[in-house]
């Protein structure tokens, strides 16, 4: 079962302690989404995730690397 994308983002806050400006509204939307398929205000969870991933170019090590596979895989159905 795949995990919710709040605890996901919270598990990214913990380990990425200066997000990178661009990155933050995305994070911070996270939190307030369940599944990919949620919508936040006008916006729904999958271009969230995207933007996201695309600003979280700067977020390096083994545990980014393993949440935004994550992130692809509930964005291609794979989780």
């Amino acid at each position: 079962m795949a995990r919710t994308l709040d605890a996901i983002a919270r598990d990214i806050r913990a380990d990425w302690k200066k997000p990178y400006f661009g990155a933050v509204p995305y994070l911070q939307a996270m939190i307030g989404l369940q599944s990919i398929d949620d919508k936040f205000g006008f916006d729904d969870a999958r271009g969230i995730v995207l933007y996201f991933l695309s600003n979280a170019t700067t977020w390096r090590g083994e545990k980014a690397k393993a949440i935004k596979a994550e992130l692809k895989g509930l964005l291609n159905g794979k989780a």
